[in-house]
């Protein structure tokens, strides 16, 4: 007996029905499982950014309180400016931070972002809290001990805050500024800057305070980048070699490092021309391990090109998030 087409019609189409709302529902589930994920993550970077500007206002706050402020040493950028005219004038420096930083921020809030702008906003607010509400106690009376370990504690309180996204001083923001109007740079600029701080600070308070307060700049500055960078350096690496395929199984497998293969064309080298068409490898690694790397491609191809480059810091891929190869 054959079947009733009409019924199988029926039942081909109620088989497609299901199999769509099962999709849907599968597409509903992976999008709701996308959404809650976007906002884990969303919300463990706003606890990493508050954390760090948390962290960063506490230690600038000790540097200034328990070093800075009691000596009457300065440092450079609008810190510098807020010491030197507390220092003259006897005006709060809670007050001066504030204030004298609020023509920056606006001026960062228009060039970079509003949410930039709320967060400095927020962080200076918060430093000149901290410094009028907890009582640090002057560590020490050594001059060379307070320029070192205040412009220390200052450095780090300005570059973890950076890493929380804002600033506590917005001398940064007016060097990118006119540094896109104007040829010169932005470490230019913040040069020029605190040169004119550091003059006028030897001509109001002495030669010796200005001394002192540059080696408190110094270490600051120092510090900054310290916490910018990261504790680890980081190379790039671009080989270039007939034995491509060899270099990057080797950097891969024995190694253990990631890698991106470029496809190069022919060009001219020490051997004169080269019509070949070779593979180019970029990888990036420790500074631990460039010897290593070095020494395992010389032993594949000893005439591969080798170009180098530092880098401040890497996210993502394998370099952080796999140990160093002990093969």
């Amino acid at each position: 007996m054959g079947v009733n087409p009409n019924l199988q019609q029926l039942v081909v189409e109620q088989v497609k029905k299901n199999l769509g709302a099962d999709d849907n529902k599968a597409h509903q589930r992976y999008e709701y499982a996308k959404n809650a994920w976007k906002r884990r993550k969303e919300m463990r970077n706003v606890i990493r950014s508050v954390a760090f500007m948390l962290a960063g206002i506490i230690s600038a706050a000790f540097g200034l309180e328990g070093f800075l402020i009691p000596s009457g040493f300065i440092d450079g950028g609008v810190t510098g400016i807020s010491l030197l005219v507390n220092k003259e004038t006897g005006i709060p420096f809670s007050l001066l931070i504030v204030l004298i930083n609020l023509p920056f921020i606006l001026l960062g809030w228009k060039q970079i972002g509003k949410a930039f702008g709320i967060r400095s906003i927020l962080a200076i607010s918060l430093l000149a809290i901290v410094v009028v509400v907890v009582p640090f106690t002057p560590v020490t009376n050594d001059k060379l001990l307070v320029a070192v370990f205040g412009g220390f504690f200052l450095g780090a309180g300005i570059g973890l805050t950076i890493r929380g996204g804002g600033v506590i001083d917005g001398t940064e923001t007016l060097a990118i500024s006119l540094s896109r109007k104007q040829s010169l740079s932005v470490g230019d600029f913040i040069l020029l800057f605190n040169i004119a701080i550091f003059s006028v600070a030897a001509w109001l308070l002495s030669i010796e305070v200005a001394l002192y307060s540059i080696l408190t700049y110094l270490a600051a500055s120092k510090t900054v980048d310290f916490i910018l960078e990261g504790i680890e350096e980081f190379t790039g690496v671009t080989i270039i070699s007939v034995h491509s395929e060899e270099i990057a199984s080797m950097i891969t497998d024995k190694m253990g490092r990631g890698l991106t293969i470029y496809a190069g064309k022919k060009g001219y080298g020490r051997r004169g021309e080269n019509p070949a068409a070779n593979n180019i490898i970029f990888t990036v690694v420790t500074r631990l391990e460039i010897s290593r790397l070095t020494s395992e491609v010389e032993k594949i191809d000893p005439n591969a090109f080798i170009v180098m480059q530092s880098i401040k810091d890497t996210y993502g891929g394998m370099v952080k998030k796999r140990p160093l190869s002990k093969k």
